[in-house]
């Protein structure tokens, strides 16, 4: 196993507990600082670890029961620059607004172990359009928006 792997084992089991706990502080030492969140009602990414950290504060808040069900690693294809790095897909279930969400989401990381693009995809539609309501109104309400 490459440093690379263990390096992205270690992020992925970082991330899980510090989403298990809501625990931000935690989650922000686990991105670059350029970081891209590519979100399933937003075209363009979220850019930055300061605007991803302001989101990752509005899901934590705005995802009911959300648990990790599954996880694969591997490698993938970044969206922005196209190169292939160590990735993880981690499958997750939630409730947003009654809606029940099934997503995944997919990491990809850089050399230091630490997450670069962070990609989310969740069905069905109307889960998505219940996220995007509720992620909205947690930017706004935060001035993120």
């Amino acid at each position: 196993m490459t440093t690379k792997v263990v390096a992205s084992v270690d992020t992925v089991d970082r991330f899980r507990a510090a989403v298990d706990a809501r625990d931000l502080a935690a989650l922000e030492d686990l991105f670059t600082e350029g970081v891209r969140l590519y979100s399933p009602v937003k075209f363009t990414p979220f850019e930055g670890r300061a605007t991803v950290m302001g989101l990752f504060g509005v899901l934590l808040r705005t995802f009911e029961d959300f648990r990790y069900v599954g996880e694969y690693s591997g490698a993938a294809q970044t969206s922005a620059e196209g190169v292939t790095l160590p990735s993880a897909v981690l499958v997750f279930r939630a409730t947003v607004g009654g809606k029940e969400i099934h997503g995944i989401d997919l990491l990809h990381f850089e050399e230091d172990g630490r997450i670069k693009e962070f990609t989310v995809m969740v069905r069905p539609r109307s889960a998505v359009e219940a996220l995007g309501e509720a992620v909205l109104k947690g930017l706004v309400a935060e001035g993120l928006a």
